[in-house]
């Protein structure tokens, strides 16, 4: 049985019917001992016969060292969205529910090559010279977190010292409890300073920079 409903998928085939250029979901898993490994795979199985323009590498967390040392994987289930180059952007987690939708805006965003942000935004990402990690834990039941995902995407497209991963809360509760996350979306900077809430472009940009010690005039 599919895990996604022809009704969906036929919503899914006309939003990536607008992709630009062939995006890869590199996947990593080890389906034996993780509770929703297999249905994490599976998902993405199925997303990726809803397009031409997109397909699915999967590889094993233990076995497939070299390319878990590429993508610097550290804990699965984890999907990176590439389009012959790696953003830096990761799934880590079954992206079901809302999260799904953020997915597929990072899928679009890629094909698209441009991470859509403001001029003045793209401006300043640019200019930062110093590695800036973006960890934002969600839940499938949050409406806020796919914008507060979008917008830690975005910013990876625009610098390659910036890395923005999707973290699904319930599935890694040592995180969780490592980073005191009572609330989503949550967003760990640098694994030292954290945002709350999906918060508005301008002010996420201020708050990411400030915070990480390298804000551009």
């Amino acid at each position: 049985m599919g895990l996604i409903g022809e009704d969906v998928a036929t919503e899914i085939r006309e939003r990536l019917s607008v992709m630009a250029a062939p995006v890869k979901m590199v996947h990593f898993t080890q389906e034996l001992n993780l509770e929703y490994g297999r249905e994490t795979r599976q998902a993405l199985e199925e997303l990726a016969a809803l397009s031409d323009n997109l397909s699915l590498e999967v590889y094993d967390f233990l076995l497939d060292k070299e390319k878990v040392a590429e993508y610097a994987i550290d804990k699965v289930p984890a999907t990176a969205i590439c389009n012959g180059k790696d953003h830096g952007i990761r799934f880590y987690g079954m992206p079901a529910g809302y999260e799904f939708s953020a997915l597929l805006d990072a899928i679009l965003d890629v094909s698209k090559g441009e991470s859509g942000l403001e001029a003045e935004t793209r401006e300043k990402l640019q200019q930062v010279s110093q590695p800036i990690h973006l960890e934002v834990f969600v839940t499938p039941t949050c409406p806020h977190c796919p914008r507060a995902v979008r917008l830690a995407h975005q910013f990876a497209m625009e610098n390659d010292l910036i890395k923005a991963d999707c973290i699904e809360a319930t599935e890694f509760p040592d995180l969780v409890a490592e980073y005191r996350v009572h609330a989503v979306p949550k967003t760990v900077i640098n694994r030292e300073h954290s945002l709350d809430g999906a918060l508005p472009e301008s002010h996420f940009l201020d708050s990411v920079l400030s915070a990480a010690g390298d804000s551009p005039s």
